[in-house]
């Protein structure tokens, strides 16, 4: 019983893994082909193709905040059901988009749609597991998740040897469907009928107002928020800093696979650590190495006054990336922590919220990329100094 109970926890972080990382696949398979979409659509200034990145997320934020508290009212998997219905949707719109206008409209479209696995299958978890169990669990369920993007850019680059950049949207939604299989035939419902919260615009309002007003849930809202900003300033720029500034053309997907592993390596260290050590102490010092390693790098960069080397630059990122790892799984376990009654309605709020903050910064900095990595770097300081203050604050006066 108990081999069968741990083959069973097994599959459970598995799916849960590939369902997240229908996110990332989403957005890392079309990294190499930006340029290709850019020119195909005709789009006149190249930072503009970040839009393709960063319209997923816009998706997302205006998708998150419907899934949770829908999840809560008809269970998780049913919903799940509808937010990969309306991604496969978005996809077929990119596929045979012809302008970019409609490619931008069906990213926004499988941001909606694919949100659902994101916040649901946060919910699914949080029914299952709470406090530093939950932490080992998203932390294993990151070091898996992260094999997505450390891959992702190089299926990409390996499509468009062979075909046109829709094909990548082909393979995306072929692993929707596949997503989509493998929840309805070998998992069970985690919501039990007797658990759900009947849908009303009542209970809606007191489960944000709930969240929104909970201090460590909102402290830690806001600088998951602010932390993935600055990543999601690197995701947007990646292409053009590694593919074209640093010219390495068909190489940009091993380089970016292999910052990818950085954080699938700290994730895993993460599922050890937090079983020994408070999570937020974590969050802490890992906040305090990328705002050091920020600091140091841009001063390296304005002494050299010209661009630092691809092993300064890598090893940099490395350092940033291996913190990140530590950050992700823990702050989001941070702040639905104390919300578990309503675990649904509180990964919508959160998820959004997290998600409007990060789109906006991260927009920010991938605009002010200008051919140099202190945009980034800067983004990466002033997002992690601000989110260590926060963080500081909140540890005064919480004992998680």
């Amino acid at each position: 019983m108990k081999q069968e109970t741990h083959t069973v926890k097994k599959e459970f972080i598995a799916l849960m893994a590939i369902l997240m990382s229908l996110v990332a696949l989403t957005i890392d398979a079309m990294l190499p082909a930006l340029s290709q979409i850019g020119t195909s659509l005709q789009v006149a200034d190249s930072n503009d193709s970040q839009l393709i990145i960063t319209s997923v997320f816009l998706g997302m934020a205006m998708g998150l905040i419907f899934y949770g508290p829908l999840s809560d009212a008809y269970g998780r998997k049913k919903i799940i059901y509808l937010g990969i219905g309306i991604f496969i949707l978005g996809n077929l719109l990119s596929i045979f988009s012809n302008s970019f206008p409609v490619m931008l409209a069906g990213r926004v479209l499988q941001g909606f749609g694919v949100a659902s696995c994101r916040v649901v299958s946060l919910a699914m978890i949080r029914d299952q597991f709470a406090g530093p169990q939950m932490g080992k669990v998203m932390s294993l369920i990151m070091m898996f998740f992260i094999m997505v993007p450390a891959l992702a850019p190089s299926v990409g680059q390996g499509i468009l040897l062979f075909s046109h950049w829709r094909a990548i949207f082909v393979l995306v939604l072929v692993f929707g469907l596949i997503c989509f299989f493998w929840l309805h035939f070998r998992q069970a419902e985690t919501l039990v009928p007797e658990k759900r919260i009947p849908l009303s615009l009542a209970s809606l309002k007191a489960g944000a107002a709930e969240t929104l007003k909970h201090p460590v849930s909102r402290s830690y809202m806001l600088a998951s928020g602010i932390t993935f900003g600055a990543f999601l300033g690197y995701l947007s720029s990646a292409q053009q800093i590694l593919q074209h500034q640093y010219q390495l053309g068909e190489l940009f997907s091993l380089y970016f696979g292999a910052l990818a592993l950085a954080i699938g390596l700290s994730s895993f260290a993460n599922s050890r650590l937090v079983m020994h050590f408070d999570m937020a102490k974590l969050c802490h010092w890992a906040l305090i190495v990328i705002t050091v390693t920020a600091l140091a790098f841009y001063c390296y960069v304005e002494v050299l006054a010209e661009q630092p080397s691809l092993t300064a630059l890598m090893a940099y990122l490395a350092v940033t990336f291996f913190s990140v790892g530590i950050l992700f799984g823990n702050l989001n376990t941070l702040a639905l922590h104390p919300l578990g009654h309503i675990a649904g309605i509180a990964t919508s709020v959160i998820s959004s919220v997290q998600t409007f903050i990060s789109v906006l910064i991260g927009g920010i900095i991938g605009q002010l990329y200008d051919a140099s990595v202190v945009p980034l770097v800067l983004g990466f300081f002033f997002c992690s100094l601000s989110t260590l203050i926060l963080i500081y604050r909140t540890r005064k006066t919480s004992a998680i």
